[in-house]
């Protein structure tokens, strides 16, 4: 928590941070708030505690362990419980999709433009548009693969809960 990474034009990376973990595409600017990891008066570490990662731009794919988070954007605000999520964020216009799990997504110029997604399995991506009139549409699943949110959950030592219920996909 407090750390900026920003990926250049041809690179990406991966975080891990307590139960959390990250993806990076390439051209993002990612910035996690929270509590960082700190010793007890009795001496145990205590873990980082994320509770909102500001994404000025770029693309990001995570996985979250229990716990409410918040995503903010240019364009939108996403409240997260338990959930992978993939998000890219331009200055006009945010992709989610909510690949597994609970988000509330809202307009971050107007918070009554607001849907609450359920998902199973990649079942409600939106577009979040900015501008005088915020709205969210349906669009398309795109550029994420199931392997990867495996491979991220498998870092934070779980398993997606779709594993075993379907063949693999990549979007």
């Amino acid at each position: 928590p407090g750390r900026v990474v920003t990926t250049g034009r041809q690179s990406r990376t991966l975080i891990v941070i307590a139960r959390d973990a990250y993806l990076l595409r390439a051209g993002t600017r990612f910035e996690v708030r929270g509590q960082p990891e700190s010793r007890g008066a009795d001496g145990r570490v205590r873990e980082a505690i994320v509770d909102t990662l500001h994404i000025l731009n770029g693309a990001v794919l995570a996985v979250f362990g229990n716990g409410t988070k918040r995503i903010e954007m240019p364009t939108a605000v996403l409240g997260i419980r338990g959930t992978g999520v993939y998000v890219e964020a331009a200055a006009d216009r945010a992709y989610i999709c909510t690949c597994y799990g609970n988000t509330e997504v809202s307009a971050r110029a107007d918070s009554s433009v607001r849907e609450t997604i359920r998902s199973l399995h990649h079942e409600a991506p939106r577009y979040v548009i900015g501008g005088p009139a915020p709205r969210i549409e349906k669009a398309p699943v795109r550029n994420h693969t199931d392997a990867e949110l495996i491979l991220l959950e498998e870092l934070v030592g779980r398993e997606p809960p779709f594993v075993g219920q379907f063949h693999e996909s990549s979007y």
